[in-house]
């Protein structure tokens, strides 16, 4: 494949609703329970889509199950589907052809609504148990928590200790030869 260098398509602009979530690999779960918040509180939506592919499937349903966890009474609604994604190579020799390739990608779509959804569902599932939802405030959530202190860290530290270097400590050298 060195010979060939992949076209690169622009990208299709396609229009994102207030209510839909796009999880990536790269973003935060924390970023997306947020939004979250932000969409049942302040923008009172009853209803949100997750859409997650390839990478990112685990990482939407961890956002998921963690915004069922946040908000009482939420119903789901899952549903698995694959993308083709064509890519096309063009040669940078002559006498070559181009080149496509078409790959399958997963993708997903989790539907999370206060109002009850479609119990027959293959991919449905009912809230969860009052017990098992701790609802937080909005200002909290925007609380930064946990990591990232500000501080500069524990460190290793550089004093007197164990060392790994060579040195003293054993009474006789282990090393390789006769004797």
């Amino acid at each position: 494949m060195n010979k060939y260098r992949k076209v690169m398509k622009p990208k299709e602009a396609l229009v994102k609703d207030d209510d839909e979530i796009r999880v990536t690999a790269a973003g935060s779960v924390s970023a997306y329970v947020s939004r979250a918040g932000k969409l049942f509180n302040e923008m009172e939506k009853k209803c949100l889509t997750i859409t997650a592919t390839g990478n990112a499937l685990t990482k939407a349903v961890t956002a998921a199950e963690v915004i069922k966890r946040r908000f009482a009474g939420l119903h789901q609604i899952t549903k698995l589907e694959s993308q083709e994604i064509i890519d096309e190579y063009e040669p940078l020799e002559e006498g070559l052809d181009k080149v496509t390739d078409v790959r399958s990608v997963p993708c997903m779509v989790i539907t999370l609504s206060k109002d009850g959804l479609d119990k027959f569902d293959k991919g449905y599932q009912e809230p969860l148990d009052e017990s098992l939802v701790t609802e937080v405030d909005p200002e909290e959530m925007m609380k930064s928590r946990g990591r990232g202190g500000g501080g500069r860290g524990k460190g290793r530290g550089k004093g007197a200790g164990k060392s790994k270097g060579k040195g003293k400590g054993k009474a006789e050298p282990e090393g390789k030869g006769k004797g």
